[in-house]
């Protein structure tokens, strides 16, 4: 049998970390070799007693590199999951990339200029790095789905809702949605009336193929995306609901496997599937 893949998880005592915490010390191929937080409230503390999977003899540290560092010197390639913050994340997939450490990032809020970089540092490497902007399969399909709706629609809105702690809008994912359907080539909602905003932003954000997308932070709310589709007569709705944050792991853990294989960047879940 092979060796464990080793696994640092950065952002490891937050919501997502913890999960992802969780499900590496479930995972027969996989091995917690780190933890990271910048949250000094949880320093010291041991990973898999915060995640609630009991004592992994991991402790949260914040010294990212020293273990970027250690995990780069076990024998198996290392893995980096990185649910952080919108402001750290790129730094963080660079400097692991410049260790040898394979980056799976579910941080969103890169611009396509980073995104851009990043792919050059990731070639000239010949290094694994995906970027998810959503690891739920079910998010994927609702996406695929959208794509197969768009041929036969050319009005569209999308709404992503989501917890008030997210720091970026609109969210990755609704970002990524309208970008598959603008790879179809052709505009969406062709005006039928001249617009007036009497508070900017009350038609939310706009892409460069006319697609809207409005952003929702509440308290109380996970992760929730609905694409609509208008036609004389008809609406059509795509919606999908996140109730528990488990339902990323299957993902999380599919990409920690896949990008052991790659010698390149891949953004989204679909592309590895």
């Amino acid at each position: 049998m092979a060796d464990p893949i080793p696994v640092l998880v950065n952002g490891a005592a937050g919501k997502m970390g913890r999960e992802v915490v969780k499900a590496i010390a479930q995972a027969d191929d996989m091995t917690l070799m780190g933890a990271v937080d910048r949250s000094l409230e949880y320093l010291g503390q041991d990973a898999g007693e915060l995640a609630g999977c009991g004592a992994l003899e991991v402790p949260i540290t914040n010294d990212f590199q020293p273990m970027l560092a250690f995990v780069s010197q076990e024998k198996q390639p290392a893995v980096m999951v990185d649910f952080t913050h919108p402001d750290s994340v790129y730094e963080n997939i660079r400097t692991a990339i410049a260790y040898g450490v394979r980056p799976v990032v579910g941080t969103t809020g890169l611009s396509p200029a980073q995104i851009a970089n990043l792919t050059e540092f990731a070639d000239k490497a010949s290094m694994g790095c995906l970027l998810i902007p959503n690891f739920s399969i079910g998010m994927v399909l609702l996406q695929q789905a959208a794509i197969q709706a768009s041929q036969h629609f050319d009005h569209v809105e999308i709404i992503e809702l989501h917890h008030n702690q997210k720091a970026d809008a609109p969210s990755g994912t609704a970002l990524q949605t309208a970008e598959l359907l603008g790879e179809i080539g052709k505009p969406f909602n062709p005006p039928s009336v001249e617009e007036t905003e009497k508070l900017a932003g009350a038609r939310g954000s706009l892409t460069e193929d006319g697609i809207r997308i409005h952003s929702i932070r509440l308290p109380g709310l996970i992760a929730h995306q609905e694409v609509i589709f208008g036609a004389p007569g008809q609406i059509y709705t795509l919606r999908h609901d996140t109730s528990d944050r488990a339902c990323y792991m299957p993902g999380v853990l599919l990409a920690i496997r896949k990008v052991m294989l790659l010698k390149s960047l891949v953004y989204g879940l679909e592309k590895i599937l």
